[in-house]
Parts: structure tokens; C-alpha cells; sequence
């Protein structure tokens, strides 16, 4: 589980505490068969709309820790952001609707019912989600999901994300001889796990970056070319881009655009390789093992569960027969996409352009949030993906942070979604 310490068993009594404190009913810790999920509700009228609102409470891990500025887990105010673990990926927005609401509560202006479900897994695939939403549908009955998780263009360009990418997430492990063994004695004359694993790990993509697993792309949903027209018009600085991630040059599939590459285009990625001796020194071993954590992200059309099969058969007919290869499928989800013409986007919108003085341009995002599919699925609901992040926000890496003004500007538009809501449902 991902952050087993650093308390996040008490984090559910915390988020509860809080619901309760802003004005919600019925709030409880619901158990599961991992980390608990947090619930809430305030319904003023059954007549009006109800917005599910969903967050985490999970963060990734922390590592490497000497890589921080702060400790990770004692969030500091520093040149107008919070810099903690999980200050945008999710606290920091999941506690944005938490204030928003109490604020409407204070003020008597919350014009919709509201129902609040905080989970604890979302960082290892949401495992103990799919049963609670199956055996919780009617407490969960709503109109629409709202889901701050995401990021905007700009604090100067609002967006709202209208898609999301699925995700395969498998870890390999390739084996020579039964035990590490002298590199002097016996290389060159046994295989090294190592060697073989780089190996068959550069053969995934070939000189065009394109995927190489048999089969990856056969379902892949191809965007027209005006849909690609309208996306490269958002504004996007290249040079910035590279200058914010220290990079010579940008790099990915051939005949697609960067933003093109990170939201409409399927991607494999290496999280992390290992094996043989890596401490402090010399130790000339040929290892028996080699391990590496890969992901796949999908585009609409493409199916975890069967890109994963897909990845197993490849990968194993890549191994020579002087090693056995194991391949252990973690997690994944469903790519999805949300319509645009939806009474509940349309009032995100309106909320938006109300906030930021500008119209929102709708996007899609590179990441996956796999519950999306799975609450229209099992509840039959779609989800509003209104995020207040950033890409520089540095999630998933060392000094995570989130903008002062991008906290406040949630509060700020989180009642302004629920006002234009009511008003545009009465229509």
C-alpha cells in the first residue's frame, strides 16, 4: 500500500472531522478491504441536483526523500505555494471542496445537495472502490461525479479536462542462473539478466518511438484532424516547456505534437529498472535477477486488461531461451472521455469563466484516473474533471507543490459550478 506510514490510518478520522466541522450529515468511515473511504452528505432538497464529489487521501511515496527541499510530509508555505507530498495530487484539491462547501454552508448559498466520498487507494489502482460503489449505489445515487485531479493550461488560461488515459501497469523479472556468480569466471559464457532485460527493453519501440508489442494499436481511436487543429491552438510554449524540465529536446512518437503525445497517443515508459549490485563500492557479480516496473498509458478504445495480455505474450517471446522471464500485471484502468454538450459541463464552464474571466478551453489530460469509467459504469454517472493543478506542480516527484492562488480560486469556483448547476437544471 502506498504510504503505510506517516499516518495515514488517521487521515480518514481527519477528513471526517472536517466534513462534519463544514456542515455535512451522516459522515462516517466506511471500511473496505484495504484503506477505509470517507463519507459525507448535506441534502437540502431531493428536488435539486446532487453532486457526488470525489477525492483521495493517498499520496505516492515520497522517495527519494534527500531529493526535498523540506520534509515531505511538513508542508511549508514558501513563494506562494504549499510544497508537501500530496499538496495538488490530492489533498490540497480534495480539501478545496471541503472549504468551498463549509463556505457555502456559512453563507446559506449551497445550491445543490452534495455527497462526499474521500478513498485511500487511488495511488494503487482503487482496488477496494469497485465493491463499495457496487454495494453502495443508492447512498452514492447522484446526477454527476465532480473531481478536482487534474491541471489547467495556466493560472492565466483556464481548462477543463475532457478525457483521460488508461493505464497498464506491469512489473518483469528476468532470470539467468540460479544464483549471482563471478563476472570473471563466468562472463561471456552465461547470461546476464541485466544485459538481457536493456536488451528487450529497447526492442518496445522502434526508431519512430512507436510501440512495437504485437497488436498495441489496433483499437487505438484515431482523433480527426480537426479535433488535432483545434488542440495545437491552445497556448502552449515549447521552449518554455523545455526550459521548465532542464531538456535539450523534446522527445516521442513520430508525426505527433507534444501536446498531441501527452494526451491522445498511447505511451510505454520505464518507471523503474533494477538488479544486480548497486550499493556503495565494487562487487563484480553477474546477477541471477533483473527487475523493471513499466506502464503503459491507453487512448479510447484501447482495453487495459487486454493491452496487459498483449504486453505478456510480446514480452515473453522477446526472452532468448538462456533466460526465463515473469511478468506480474499490478493495476489499470480505462481510458475515458466526457461530453462536452452535458448540463453539468456546461455549468463547469460557466463557473470557470466566471472565476477566471476567460471562457475555459476544454483538454485532455495525459493521466489516468481509473475510477472515471468505473462511476459510469457501475453508477451510471459521468464525471466533471475540474481541476485546479498545474504541470509544474511536481506531482509524483520531490518538492510537490500547490498555488496559493490556485487553492483559493477552487474555493472560489467550486459554489459557482454548484450555482450555475441548480440553475441551468431548473431550465
Amino acid at each position: 500500500m502506498i504510504l503505510t506510514v506517516h499516518g495515514l490510518w488517521k487521515l480518514p478520522a481527519t477528513v471526517k472531522e472536517r466534513l462534519a466541522e463544514a456542515g455535512a450529515d451522516k459522515t462516517e468511515i466506511c471500511e473496505t478491504g484495504g484503506y477505509p473511504i470517507v463519507y459525507g452528505e448535506k441534502i437540502i432538497d431531493p428536488a435539486l441536483p446532487t453532486v457526488l464529489v470525489y477525492g483521495h487521501y493517498d499520496v505516492q511515496p515520497a522517495d527519494p526523500i534527500e531529493l526535498w527541499h523540506s520534509p515531505p510530509f511538513e508542508p511549508v508555505i514558501k513563494d506562494g505555494l504549499v510544497i508537501a507530498r500530496g499538496a495538488a495530487d490530492d489533498k490540497g484539491q480534495m480539501y478545496m471542496h471541503v472549504k468551498a462547501f463549509e463556505a457555502m454552508m456559512q453563507t446559506d448559498s449551497l445550491a445543490c445537495n452534495v455527497k462526499f466520498m474521500i478513498e485511500g487507494e487511488e495511488e494503487t489502482g482503487s482496488d477496494s472502490l469497485g465493491p463499495f460503489l457496487e454495494n453502495n449505489k443508492e447512498k452514492l445515487a447522484a446526477d454527476v461525479v465532480l473531481v478536482s485531479d487534474t491541471a489547467m493550461l495556466s493560472n492565466d488560461t483556464p481548462s477543463l479536462t475532457v478525457g483521460l488515459r488508461g493505464l497498464s501497469y506491469v512489473e518483469v523479472e528476468v532470470t539467468g542462473p540460479d544464483r549471482d556468480l563471478h563476472s570473471g569466471i563466468y562472463g561471456g559464457a552465461v547470461a546476464n539478466p541485466i544485459n538481457i532485460l536493456a536488451q528487450m527493453i529497447t526492442s518496445l519501440t522502434d526508431e519512430d518511438n512507436r510501440i512495437t508489442v504485437d497488436g498495441f494499436y489496433d483499437n487505438v481511436a484515431e482523433v480527426s484532424d480537426t479535433e488535432r487543429k483545434a488542440m495545437n491552438e491552445a497556448p502552449f510554449d515549447l521552449e518554455e516547456y523545455k526550459r521548465d524540465l532542464d531538456i535539450a529536446d523534446v522527445h516521442g512518437e513520430k508525426g505527433y505534437t507534444t501536446l498531441e503525445r501527452t494526451s491522445i497517443r498511447p505511451t510505454l515508459d520505464v518507471n523503474g529498472i533494477w538488479g544486480g549490485y548497486t550499493q556503495p563500492g565494487a562487487k563484480t557479480v553477474l546477477p541471477s535477477k533483473a527487475y523493471a516496473k513499466i506502464s503503459m498509458r491507453l487512448v479510447p478504445n484501447q482495453s487495459s486488461d487486454e493491452i496487459t495480455e498483449k504486453f505478456k505474450k510480446h514480452f515473453r517471446g522477446l526472452a532468448p531461451d538462456c533466460v526465463k522471464v515473469k511478468v506480474t500485471p499490478h493495476h489499470g484502468g480505462e481510458p475515458a472521455v466526457t461530453p462536452i454538450d452535458s448540463t453539468a459541463f456546461q455549468a463547469a464552464s460557466q463557473a470557470m469563466e466566471e472565476a477566471f474571466g476567460k471562457k475555459p478551453i476544454p483538454m485532455r489530460g495525459g493521466g489516468s484516473i481509473p475510477i472515471v469509467s468505473l462511476f459510469e459504469k457501475t453508477l451510471g454517472l459521468k464525471t466533471i474533471l475540474m481541476g485546479f493543478g498545474l504541470d509544474s506542480n511536481k506531482i509524483h516527484s520531490p518538492n510537490e507543490n500547490y498555488g496559493l492562488f490556485n487553492y483559493y480560486k477552487g474555493i472560489e469556483t467550486i459554489p459557482l459550478f454548484f450555482k450555475h448547476l441548480a440553475a441551468l437544471s431548473e431550465k
